[in-house]
């Protein structure tokens, strides 16, 4: 009795900032792997998750919005984000159905054209629209590309969200899984840890500040109690953004630490011992060495 076909492939999920990629993703995977924030541009770097339908293991990889770049930060994710598409089996556009037609979403469409790869629809969000005015916005869409398929879904509900790994299963290449049947994602728990904390202070802090600093593991030592010993720095460009990052006190930080440690050690799967340091770094984000941590090329001139 010969065993069954099984097969193997990437599948890029591209979209607007905000589109909803880092929510879908976590609801294909059945599992947090990437971090998800209502501000736009959260995610810098592609975020791989894996998951399994029938004989088949899916690699999604969540990319950065695509969006018309201003710093060279900026331009090093656009530019991440479009090599995933390339790089990938098929690619999953994805489109928040109130923004449909707006200028990012159809400059998009414009470039998903040049793609060899199939190319799928899936529109988010669909609880928050009549049926009526679902399909015209579906309609359009296809008007203006051609798409393998549309989905209807609501990542955050989950809504629709396996009828799209079934649909997958049987269009990815024949050959055998990249990864072990548990893993779920291909990043380091030191990246995911640092991941962590980047969406912590993303919900602690307003305005431009969380797009102006990063995080780094600079240590992950285990214990002899089995324990994790964690320690991270996050750089900031000015002193004042030092200060608001602190808090009174150190309350903000303290506050960060927390939340972020208590979602470490779920990850981890051990408790953790989590130390944050603030650092002034002028010009990080100019800095070759911090866009190899955080997986992007750097951009020149």
């Amino acid at each position: 009795m010969t065993a069954p076909v099984t097969r193997c492939g990437f599948v890029a999920l591209v979209g607007a900032p905000n589109a909803g990629k880092s929510t879908l993703l976590n609801a294909l995977v059945g599992a947090k792997v990437s971090i998800v924030s209502r501000k736009v541009q959260t995610t810098r770097t592609q975020v791989r998750g894996i998951a399994l339908s029938g004989q088949a293991q899916i690699v999604f990889v969540d990319t950065p919005g695509l969006f018309k770049p201003k710093r060279r930060l900026d331009r090093a994710m656009v530019t991440s984000a479009w090599g995933g598409a390339g790089d990938a089996d098929m690619v999953g556009l994805l489109v928040d159905v109130h923004k449909a037609g707006e200028d990012e979403t159809l400059a998009i469409l414009e470039r998903i054209a040049d793609l060899r790869q199939p190319v799928f629809l899936v529109l988010n969000k669909i609880d928050t629209m009549p049926r009526d005015r679902l399909l015209a916005v579906a309609a359009d869409l296809n008007a203006k590309a051609k798409f393998a398929a549309t989905f209807m879904v609501s990542a955050l509900t989950g809504d629709g969200v396996a009828t799209i790994l079934t649909w997958l299963e049987g269009r990815l290449p024949p050959g055998p899984w990249l990864y072990p049947e548990d893993q779920i994602s291909d990043a380091p728990l030191r990246f995911l840890a640092a991941e962590i904390t980047r969406e912590k202070m993303f919900e602690r802090l307003h305005d431009e500040l969380p797009y102006r600093s990063t995080v780094e593991t600079e240590q992950w030592k285990t214990l002899r109690d089995g324990s994790v010993r964690i320690e991270q720095t996050i750089y900031v460009e000015r002193e004042s953004q030092r200060k608001i990052v602190l808090g009174e006190k150190g309350a903000t930080i303290k506050k960060i630490g927390e939340l972020a440690r208590k979602e470490i050690a779920e990850a981890a799967e051990a408790k953790v011992h989590l130390f944050l340091f603030v650092k002034v770094r002028e010009n990080w984000a100019d800095d070759p060495e911090r866009y190899r941590e955080m997986g992007l090329e750097f951009p020149k001139g």
